[in-house]
């Protein structure tokens, strides 16, 4: 992939009529004022249905994600994790409900390059790193500005854009790969050098889809040091099907959110959930 094709890459309505009823109606700011969360709350999702031919992916959902929060969300296939992510993201629009970044932004009056903008984060399951690229020109080219190819090609890092690329390969553990090709990274390595290059936009929320799927248990250890590290510099909310990983994630303060049928099933630490009889029918009995 040359230049220009990456930087292509990079650069590529139904409106809720109230703000969250948690907090007051308030005029939705521009996506680069950043989300309001003085009320320590980053994500509002309230009544979200969303329906695909009849079928009802999302009934009512309503979800609530504090400001620094590490999220769990576990269910079965077919719960609607991957439509309340992307409805969040502006990928899918809900037929009814509102969905709020903090007290001001409108999640669902902007387009999907406006909430990245806003301060939202989503990575899929499988990496999408620049393959050809070295793993700090990765991370240079996911760093939040300016992205047309002019720009790019003539201007110079400045010494506050190193640091924040040396400080994020430390986070991401891969200050030694620095100037490794990212397609010679192991896939644990290419997860982790994407979940940087999240973190070069400066988001406050982060969506993480399924991280360790297919890691090697040294990995897996790493993952959640690294996503544990996040929180309370970001909220993130990790959808994920391995327990052992939640329960490393969770811990013993953290929450959990069971979805099924598209609506909130249970929600409350890793035991409370575990122990539920509800849960254990239709997800963790299975």
């Amino acid at each position: 992939m040359n230049m220009r094709s990456v930087m292509r890459k990079l650069s590529g309505r139904s409106r809720s009529v109230s703000g969250p009823r948690s907090g007051p109606l308030l005029a939705t700011h521009a996506p680069d004022a950043g989300p309001d969360a003085s009320r320590g709350v980053m994500l509002y999702l309230e009544d979200i249905t969303v329906s695909f031919d009849g079928f009802r992916a999302l009934n009512a959902l309503t979800l609530y994600v504090e400001t620094g929060e590490l999220r769990c969300i576990i269910g079965p296939n077919g719960a609607g994790k991957t439509t309340m992510m992307d409805v969040i993201t502006g990928k899918t629009r809900p037929d009814t409900g509102s969905a709020w970044f903090g007290q001001t932004i409108d999640l669902l009056s902007l387009h999907e390059p406006e909430i990245a903008q806003a301060g939202i984060g989503r990575k899929f399951q499988k990496p999408t790193v620049f393959e050809q690229h070295t793993v700090f020109e990765n991370l240079e080219l996911a760093m939040a500005g300016d992205k047309s190819v002019w720009k790019w090609l003539t201007a110079k890092l400045t010494p506050q854009q190193l640091e924040r690329i040396d400080e994020v390969l430390t986070t991401i553990g891969l200050t030694e790969q620095r100037r490794a090709r990212a397609g010679a990274l192991s896939h644990g390595q290419k997860q982790w050098l994407e979940i940087g290059m999240l973190l070069m936009q400066n988001p406050q929320l982060l969506l993480v889809d399924e991280p360790v799927a297919g890691m090697t248990p040294q990995e897996v250890e790493r993952t959640a040091a690294l996503l544990t590290s996040l929180a309370g510099k970001h909220s993130v909310v990790v959808v994920e099907h391995d327990m052992a990983f939640v329960r490393t994630l969770a811990g013993s303060h953290g929450r959990v959110t069971v979805l099924h049928e598209g609506s909130v099933l249970a929600e409350g630490s890793i035991d409370e959930v575990q122990a539920n009889p509800k849960v254990i029918e239709v997800y963790l009995g299975e």
